[in-house]
């Protein structure tokens, strides 16, 4: 064999291994096989984050495709990631594409989440819509600023507490809470003693306190028989009753007109009080027949007819001699 052709026969056997290599790196690679048919769906992103070329494309888990292509438009407002899914492998309208990270620091890819496999399904050159990764760093951030408020938060906290040991769990308001919690012992105390006395009174006189409770429902029972008497009383003798009111009515009347009478002098018993001349004589004859009085219950009546003549029947009658 000569030396040509042998430089032949190796040539072509590595050749061969490089296109054997070649087809198994594509075949277990992250990207699409080239023995597999596949349809395209543009994905529209605000931010695609580190997803890379040849990324994986799974449905619920399993690989359905790979990223082919990232584009980014003029504008530069948003991001065109073209898929190239498994002929075969049917994606339903309802369902989400969103960017995730295999892991805390893995490789990124798109993770197709169905929900109710709603037609219609996604075709061969669909646009869709992608929703951005997580971001980290803006978690971070806000993170930070989370962080950052609750550290004022545990500030002011921390003065409020301050606050309260210096103003309320001082020692003066201790001490008073602590009599404050001895006088409410002792008021508990003295009411549960009370309590007690109560309970052993009534369990003690509950025969008098029977006694007392029917008692006071028979008066009260009376009370009403004799409050239906009453009004029995009332609605039978409404008539009479009213007759005596205006009885009383014209007694008051009359009452007020001798009163008026008596003020004006009109009368007997008005000429008595306005006249001076017959107030004296009326007080003279009352003082004179105190005297006789007097004389009667000291001298007896015997005495005084035996010791004084009769005045004659038809003469005027003599005045006598009054005796002190």
């Amino acid at each position: 064999m000569d030396k040509s052709r042998l430089e032949t026969k190796v040539g072509l056997f590595v050749f061969v291994g490089l296109v054997l290599l070649a087809v198994l790196l594509i075949q277990f690679s992250k990207g699409t096989s080239i023995f597999r048919g596949t349809y395209e769906l543009r994905l529209h992103a605000d931010n695609v984050g580190g997803l890379k070329q040849r990324a994986a494309v799974l449905l619920a888990g399993v690989q359905v495709g790979g990223v082919s292509d990232i584009q980014l438009p003029e504008d530069g407002k948003s991001v065109t990631i073209l898929l190239k899914i498994y002929k075969g492998r049917k994606i339903y309208h309802d369902a989400r594409f969103v960017i995730q990270q295999s892991g805390f620091l893995g490789d990124q890819y798109i993770a197709i989440i169905p929900t109710a496999n709603q037609l219609p399904v996604w075709t061969n050159g669909a646009d869709v819509e992608c929703e951005a990764p997580f971001n980290l760093q803006e978690t971070a951030r806000a993170a930070a600023g989370f962080i950052q408020r609750i550290d004022d938060t545990a500030k002011k906290l921390d003065a409020a507490i301050g606050d309260v040991r210096r103003l309320v769990l001082n020692e003066q308001t201790l001490t008073n809470l602590s009599v404050t919690v001895g006088n409410l012992r002792t008021f508990s105390e003295q009411a549960t003693g009370t309590i007690s006395n109560v309970n052993a009174l009534v369990a003690t006189d509950g025969t008098q306190i029977d006694l007392a409770v029917s008692n006071v429902v028979f008066f009260s029972q009376d009370l009403i028989r004799l409050s239906d008497d009453a009004h029995g009383l009332i609605a039978t003798n409404s008539t009479e009753i009213s007759t005596a009111v205006k009885n009383i009515e014209s007694s008051t009347e009359t009452l007020k007109q001798l009163t008026d009478d008596l003020q004006s002098g009109n009368g007997l018993a008005g000429t008595l009080l306005k006249n001076e001349q017959l107030s004296t004589n009326v007080q003279a004859v009352a003082a004179n027949l105190a005297v006789a009085t007097s004389n009667l219950n000291r001298l007896g009546l015997w005495h005084f007819l035996w010791h004084h003549e009769l005045p004659p029947t038809n003469s005027p009658p003599r005045e006598t001699s009054k005796k002190p």
